[in-house]
């Protein structure tokens, strides 16, 4: 008859954990939740600012090509067209690689925001699972509960 009260209050003191965690564990997820969500904000505003660099950069090359024309014509009244052409190539290759550059960076930027926010879904899921296994057991553990107290009030 002790063993079968010690059991009880052991089961109990479960059921207690177990609904302590099952108050605390939704919190965490909308916690998470939040978390994507600013993460979404993040990455609109860091994609505004590479495309604000991008337009940039455009504007720049547009500047770059604009002095290049202008270069052209100088060197066309000074008969020095072939050096002019070696430079616009020069110039030409300077801005594919930049732009290769920005494109990398911008590739590797999308690919860890990526993965950071597989990582959160990942978390988020995993918290999920484990509410609804704690729910169930804490579920089982009030049937048992309420069927010892069944058997001790039966025995008594």
């Amino acid at each position: 008859m002790l063993l079968l009260l010690l059991l009880l209050l052991l089961i109990l003191l479960v059921l207690l954990l177990l609904l302590l965690l099952l108050l605390v564990l939704p919190l965490l997820l909308l916690l998470l939740l939040v978390l994507l969500l600013l993460q979404l904000q993040l990455l609109l505003l860091l994609l505004l600012l590479l495309l604000q660099q991008l337009l940039l950069l455009l504007l720049l090359l547009l500047l770059l090509l604009l002095l290049l024309l202008l270069l052209l014509l100088l060197l066309l009244l000074l008969q020095l067209l072939p050096l002019l052409l070696l430079i616009l190539l020069l110039l030409l290759l300077i801005i594919q690689l930049l732009l290769l550059l920005l494109l990398l960076l911008v590739l590797l930027l999308l690919l860890f925001l990526l993965l950071l926010r597989l990582l959160l879904l990942l978390l988020l899921l995993l918290l999920l699972l484990l509410l609804l296994l704690l729910q169930l057991l804490f579920v089982l553990l009030l049937q048992l509960l309420l069927l010892l107290l069944l058997l001790c009030s039966s025995s008594c």
